[in-house]
């Protein structure tokens, strides 16, 4: 018998088994990825997973100033100042943080629409920089007594020095200005832009330093009176000496904007950087609204923020010593920084975000967001540690940023997909700290599609008995919701949680089926054995290895002639991963009752002999179910109606054969037919030693149980040769012989 090549190669095709991982699953709930700022009350999520606690997020009350909020100045009294847009206002705000409220009036009105900087002078007067005539400003009991247009488009920060001096830092270009105050009070109001030095000169105005970047955005003194300085778009690092002059580059970047500079009593600095193909990373969209947070207190419309595709870095500049990356977060902006204690306040957004980093245990933090999508002002409260107030945009207003009042404590997760849908079983956390943990409250809710607005189950409150359970709650997509009371100290901790579930049982499915050619059986090698030895791989893959070991044995099985056996075999998975035995029979067309080849086998194939059987076509049937660990009870099956199997005994009948010489050629024709399997070639043995196989019939198309073929031989082939034995065969294997001579 021949071994036919497609045999063999569906034989190596044979695809794999799936192995089956335990039937329940645990999902890691890591805080600082799942809790999103928004989502916190009283409470941090740290880098390391942990739920820690964190300060309260007050939305102050009140009606904004304007629509655009750029700058935050403190002054005198508990007052502040806010530079605004688009309408060139600076406003007074006179925050109620008790009551949580603020009023706001108008202090000055410029004639630049965008005011990005505001500095309140020893005196009282306001140093202003606006956009986008550059003008540089001084407010005295609301009145402008002093103007100058700088040769630039915009100043972005101003920085007054104890010197009776004050720096402004400019864009487009870059520039470094030097101003006596003094002098500049006493030059008056001049309308248009001055370019010549001298004319800026006489307004006490001079050049500090100018970098190639197209703005400084922001500046900083360092304790030993070296000038720290950040760009864009290039987002460069730079330092100048006191008196100015050409910078040190402390560090190069591309497609970056510095927001912020913090120094360090040390004579180091933070930095916090944006980084974005585009520019002006600082200015938030304004135009096209969208319908407000539901708890925004002021009323005002957001503008529609389009997904920040970029990053942001916080950086550390040593006084002596190399840059180091603190943190860095993927689709948030950094705005600005603050400090308190050992603790780094990042505002940003494009969402409200407000984070942190732990200086002492080197860990970032996310704190309790704004509803409002951006927060870009962050100063400290005077005479109130651990209070800072915020200014945000989109919708305009303030915040107050609370590290030591009492407030109820809670974290809400992002929805967390389990992949499927799901039981839930209970909620483990591991070990918390600093707080009673029959304080804490815990509720679910469940939904079976992503939207988070809409589809979700009511909260339904977890019970503390051997881990948190709800009453069964199902679904594919699960939010978690804790609560402390307000008593919690602020040292509170509770590490990562593991959230249990057993996915929803699926049946069984058939991915393939296939009968192998006839008259062959394969000997199945014996599995080898289990490894001596375990990986970390092997233990974080769970699996069935004794099924692939069993499997991959089978893959590497002989191939033996055997007459009247069949091999069928099958691909069958179980979406969940469960273990599956088989069971295979056949039935004869006619019959009633149906014969087991082979039961609840945990192989993917049966192999069985034909040569008992009657002649005729047979049906086939497979029958998956899953087996254990599934328990009796809960395990599916399904099954499957296969290829029929025809068992032909009888060989094709030759109706005709014919030998004949045609000029230099030999021709053999043989005409046959069979009753129940397709022809399948025919086989010619010459008496001198020559053997040929045509497996093509006349017509081209091998697919009759009637068919002719002919064999054509050069005599030169053949020379000596007296007679042919032709044998025809059809698809089960079956031959008939005959002898023709010429």
């Amino acid at each position: 018998m021949r071994l036919r090549p497609t045999f063999l190669a569906i034989l190596l095709l044979l695809p794999g088994t799936v192995r089956s991982d335990p039937l329940s699953r645990r999902i890691d709930v890591d805080f600082f990825h799942d809790v999103r700022s928004r989502d916190l009350r009283g409470l941090a999520t740290r880098s390391d997973g942990r739920l820690v606690g964190g300060p309260s997020l007050v939305e102050l009350r009140g009606e904004a100033p304007a629509e655009l909020l750029w700058c935050l100045e403190p002054t005198p009294g508990g007052k502040w100042l806010a530079g605004t847009g688009p309408n060139g206002r600076i406003a007074e705000i006179s925050p109620d943080l008790a009551d949580g409220t603020y009023a706001s009036r108008e202090a000055a009105k410029l004639d630049d629409p965008e005011v990005f900087a505001v500095r309140r002078l020893a005196d009282g007067s306001i140093l202003a920089g606006t956009s986008p005539k550059g003008g540089l400003c001084l407010v005295r009991e609301g009145k402008l007594v002093a103007r100058v247009g700088l040769p630039v488009d915009s100043i972005f920060d101003l920085l007054v020095l104890r010197d009776g001096t004050a720096l402004a830092a400019t864009g487009n270009p870059g520039r470094i200005y030097r101003i006596d105050l003094a002098k500049f009070a006493a030059s008056g109001v001049t309308a248009e832009k001055v370019a010549d030095l001298q004319g800026l000169s006489a307004r006490g105005i001079t050049v500090f330093g100018e970098i190639h970047d197209r703005n400084v955005r922001r500046i900083a003194r360092l304790a030993d009176g070296r000038i720290a300085a950040g760009s864009a778009p290039k987002g460069n690092l730079y330092l100048f000496g006191r008196n100015g002059g050409a910078p040190l580059i402390a560090q190069e970047n591309r497609d970056a904007e510095v927001t912020d500079l913090l120094p360090d009593s040390n004579g180091g600095f933070y930095a916090s950087l944006v980084f974005s193909p585009g520019e002006n990373h600082l200015v938030p969209s304004a135009g096209k609204h969208k319908e407000a947070p539901p708890d925004t207190p002021t009323g005002s419309e957001p503008a529609q923020i389009e997904k920040f595709g970029g990053r942001s870095t916080l950086q550390w500049f040593p006084a002596d010593g190399f840059p180091e990356t603190l943190t860095t977060r993927s689709g948030v902006a950094f705005y600005r920084l603050a400090r308190f204690d050992e603790l780094l306040i990042i505002a940003g957004g494009e969402q409200g975000e407000l984070s942190g980093y732990d200086l002492a245990h080197r860990l970032a933090l996310t704190f309790a967001g704004s509803a409002s999508a951006q927060v870009n002002g962050l100063e400290p409260v005077a005479g109130s540690p651990g209070r800072f107030l915020a200014l945000r945009n989109n919708a305009p207003g303030f915040a107050l940023l609370d590290f030591k009042a009492p407030a109820a404590r809670e974290a809400e997760t992002r929805p967390i997909d389990l992949g499927a849908p799901a039981r839930l079983g209970a909620l483990r956390f591991s070990r918390p700290r600093n707080f009673d943990e029959s304080r804490l409250s815990v509720s679910v809710s469940t939904s079976n599609g992503s939207d988070e607005a809409e589809g979700w189950s009511p909260w339904v409150a977890m019970r503390d008995d051997d881990g948190w359970r709800g009453a069964e709650p199902r679904g594919r997509f699960v939010k978690l919701r804790l609560r402390l009371p307000a008593a919690a100290p602020v040292s509170v901790e509770l590490d990562k949680a593991a959230l249990f579930f057993l996915p929803q049982n699926h049946p069984p499915v058939l991915e393939d089926f296939r009968l192998l050619s006839p008259n062959y059986a394969v000997v199945v090698p014996a599995d080898p054995p289990a490894p001596v030895t375990t990986t970390v791989a092997q233990l974080l893959q769970a699996g069935d290895h004794d099924s692939d070991r069993h499997h991959n044995a089978f893959l590497g099985s002989q191939i033996v002639p055997s007459p009247g056996t069949r091999v069928a075999f099958w691909t069958a998975i179980d979406p969940d991963g469960d273990n599956l035995s088989y069971t295979f029979s056949i039935r004869r067309d006619g019959d009633a009752a149906w014969t087991d080849v082979s039961i609840d086998s945990r192989d993917s194939y049966a192999q069985f002999d034909t040569a008992h059987l009657p002649e005729g076509v047979y049906f086939t049937r497979l029958v998956a179910k899953q087996a254990a660990p599934r328990p009796e009870a809960e395990r599916l099956s399904t099954t499957f109606e296969t290829d029929d199997l025809v068992v032909d005994h009888t060989p094709p009948q030759i109706l005709d054969a014919s030998a004949r010489r045609a000029g230099a050629r030999l021709v053999v024709t043989v005409h046959g037919r069979d009753a129940l399997s397709l022809l399948d070639s025919l086989d010619a043995a010459f008496n001198n030693g020559v053997h040929a196989t045509v497996e093509q019939p006349a017509d081209g198309i091998l697919d009759g149980k009637e068919e002719t073929f002919v064999l054509e031989e050069p005599l030169a082939n053949i020379a000596g040769a007296t007679s042919v034995e032709v044998t025809l065969y059809d698809a089960a294997g079956n031959g008939s012989t005959r002898r023709l001579s010429w």
